[in-house]
């Protein structure tokens, strides 16, 4: 397993293939992650734990435990913590490529 902060929380790979990766990812309270878009992956989204506001494709939706979303290959995406403790979540990839190098960051509160 690796593990990799970020200024919105951390993330760990809890599995990797050549057709797909896992992720359990933590979004601190008040954090949210940049609104991007993939070219060469599609996303599943698994709530934990937590309040999620997800905004996807410019409509927003507040998740909790249990729920879930597919985000497909060029959809615009972001997760927010509106909550106090952190949501956690579990991301399931699938593609033909899962490097970091392909997000579109869109908008970003970290000046990425």
């Amino acid at each position: 397993m690796s593990e990799s902060t970020r200024p919105w929380g951390r993330y760990e790979i809890l599995h990797e293939s050549s057709s797909h990766k896992v992720k359990c990812i933590w979004v601190y309270p008040g954090k949210r992650l940049s609104y991007q878009r993939h070219q060469k992956r599609a996303e599943h989204w698994f709530i934990i734990s937590g309040q999620a506001l997800v905004t996807h494709n410019g409509a927003q939706r507040t998740m909790s435990s249990g729920e879930s979303i597919d985000i497909a290959i060029g959809d615009l995406h972001r997760v927010e913590n509106t909550g106090s403790a952190d949501v956690v979540f579990i991301e399931v990839q699938t593609g033909t490529y899962f490097g970091e190098d392909d997000i579109e960051r869109i908008e970003d509160d970290f000046g990425r």
